[in-house]
């Protein structure tokens, strides 16, 4: 009862933040705005509206990068995704609407971090942990452009009134990306404030991520190892593979594996609509329907094909549905919510403990030049829990260090990394970080990836109206 009152709070607490967004963005830009604690949250909360909406990662953003994963495909309307041309123009359209709403909420982060400061009725203490949740989010929605659109106009509480801002360069815009990240590190609290809210360990989690884009792999070592050494996150345990919905059920409020999620419940318009096309004539996994916009294929798919059967991840992701493909295509569960009526009550997972151990995993060993005891704990730690081992302790399944070498310790955390973050929008960014990307897809899919279809383009709406960019700045090939 007490997890289910949390719940509807929370929902509430949604449904406020919305109203703020909608009913009222201009006088989020008053000067008699920002002066109090409620009005600098409500100024917060404005910040998630645009990002995680349907047309961000409540669809679209996913969406997107699912089809171009090696694991899986995208049909419909999305199938061009998937073929590794080039976007056409409905699915350029698609992530056009991507770049506005997440510029938008990077807009209601410089006003919060411009104006917050200068509140009359907020101790210091309250204005600096509103500006460091404020720079986290500009900091991980900067980092979500720069890795599908390279260089792009920073827009920041120092420039707001300029409407025509230039592309900045890929280093200019990590540099931006550490700096938020560091400063939320500094200002965000030890626990959140509410369930949703960023902690310092999801700022010291994006740092992690950065510096391995960044190949610093001591310091994206270091920043995993404190958020492991704090004790303060831990693996859901599983015996069988219907407990992975107790990471990733519609019911769950949150876990000791959370480290930042995007929340969301059944509340028309805010539901996870979670690219969740799941449903079929034979299946239930949606409630409202859905047209099963990415499948795999349990043989010729070599990804899915050499995939453990006794892995309990692939039970809860895959589920084998002839859809006119063929009898061996499979449809990905993982955000199931039979009960929906509009959206899902599915979480977006962000970032994972999972996912922090396998950055570890990487980083620890790069950083070493070879194999550590540290980074093969953090990767057994995950391929247990995927068993049904506990976590902590060592296992029949466990790697052993005697068998890898340090590149072939990275491959295996890629693949590892694959099967645990399957249908989550991670795969394909780490392979292009790795640079196999285009390697990979021939590989798996026999396609040659087009040069072109790396990044998105930059959407018409910035063309058309910030004269600083033009059609010789667009990204190659559109």
């Amino acid at each position: 009862m007490k997890k289910y009152c949390l719940y509807i709070l929370i929902c509430l607490m949604g449904a406020s933040c919305s109203e703020q967004l909608i009913e009222k963005p201009k006088s989020l830009a008053s000067e008699n705005f920002y002066n109090t604690d409620a009005e600098a949250e409500a100024a917060v909360n404005a910040i998630y509206g645009p990002m995680r909406t349907n047309n961000g990662l409540g669809i679209n953003y996913p969406a997107q990068l699912e089809g171009m994963a090696d694991y899986g495909n995208s049909r419909g309307s999305q199938t061009p995704v998937s073929l590794y041309q080039g976007l056409d123009n409905t699915n350029a359209n698609r992530v056009g609407v991507i770049w506005d709403n997440f510029y938008q909420s990077i807009r209601n982060a410089n006003l919060v971090i411009q104006n917050v400061p200068t509140g009359t009725d907020i101790t210091e203490a309250n204005k600096l942990k509103y500006v460091a949740e404020a720079k986290f989010l500009r900091s991980l929605l900067y980092f979500a452009l720069v890795r599908n659109w390279d260089g792009v106009p920073l827009r920041t509480e120092a420039n707001m009134s300029e409407a025509n801002l230039p592309r900045a360069t890929v280093a200019e815009v990590y540099q931006q990306i550490v700096a938020d990240a560091l400063e939320a590190e500094n200002g965000l609290p030890d626990t959140p404030a509410a369930i949703g809210r960023p902690t310092k360990w999801a700022a010291k989690t994006l740092l992690s991520e950065v510096y391995l884009y960044q190949e610093d792999w001591a310091q994206a070592s270091a920043k995993a190892g404190e958020v492991i050494a704090s004790g303060k996150f831990d693996l859901v345990a599983t015996t069988v593979s219907e407990d992975l919905q107790k990471i990733f059920g519609p019911e769950v409020v949150n876990t000791p594996e959370e480290i930042f999620y995007f929340k969301y419940n059944r509340q028309q318009g805010f539901g996870l609509v979670s690219y969740a096309h799941r449903k079929t004539s034979e299946y239930n996994y949606y409630g409202p329907g859905g047209v099963y916009a990415q499948y795999t294929d349990s043989v010729s798919n070599s990804f899915i094909k050499e995939w453990d059967a006794m892995d309990l991840r692939k039970a809860h992701i895959l589920y084998n549905v002839d859809i006119g493909l063929g009898p061996n295509s499979c449809l990905f569960r993982k955000f199931r919510d039979p009960d929906a009526t509009s959206g899902a009550g599915n979480d977006y997972p962000w970032y994972r403990y999972a996912d922090l151990l396998l950055f570890h995993a990487e980083a620890d060993a790069r950083a070493n030049g070879a194999v550590t005891a540290e980074a093969l704990e953090s990767i057994n730690k995950v391929h247990r829990r995927a068993y049904g081992f506990p976590a902590q302790v060592p296992s029949s399944v466990d790697f052993k260090m005697s068998d890898y070498n340090l590149d072939e310790f990275i491959d295996l955390v890629v693949r590892e990394r694959g099967y645990e973050t399957m249908y989550e929008g991670k795969r394909w960014l780490d392979l292009k970080r790795l640079g196999i990307a285009k390697q990979r897809i021939k590989e798996v899919k026999d396609i040659d990836v087009a040069e072109k279809h790396m990044l998105w383009p930059i959407p018409n709406s910035e063309l058309l109206y910030n004269t600083a960019i033009n059609a010789e700045n667009q990204n190659p090939g559109y």
